[in-house]
């Protein structure tokens, strides 16, 4: 009988089009958070649009996102608040790099990109987001 949900719950999961039962697991549809548009104009920029959704936002007021990228200063790049609770910001960056970095919500609590391209470990103990263009 445990096999059967677990198998139950591992089909859910594997084909999300199916109809949600109370032995499934809910599946969460976001959009990904990371978007990456190489512009054609400037073949050395691309420009990233992060997004933190609010399921990982929680109800966070205000939103920064800090990295490589801005020295890794909590103020310079506020992300903006969508109207469903998630918060994005579009960035142009250089090409052929990796950029390390972290939401900051509320000046008190870190967060990480859900849909990082990798993770690696930051010298407080965590783990640091990582967007490679």
């Amino acid at each position: 009988m445990k096999k059967s949900i677990v198998k139950k719950a591992y089909s859910a999961v594997q084909s999300p089009r199916k109809t949600s039962t109370s032995t499934t697991p809910k599946v969460i549809t976001s959009v990904k958070s990371l978007k990456k548009q190489y512009l054609k104009s400037d073949n050395n920029m691309c420009k990233v649009t992060f997004r933190l959704p609010k399921d990982a936002a929680q109800d966070a007021e205000m939103v920064t996102i800090v990295g490589d990228f801005n020295n890794w200063s909590v103020t310079e790049n506020e992300m903006k608040k969508l109207k469903n609770g998630d918060f994005t910001l579009t960035l142009e960056l250089p090409c052929n790099r990796e950029y390390k970095f972290r939401y900051l919500i509320d000046a008190n609590r870190w967060e990480n990109d859900w849909f990082a391209d990798k993770y690696v470990p930051n010298a407080f103990g965590a783990d640091d987001s990582v967007v490679i263009i």
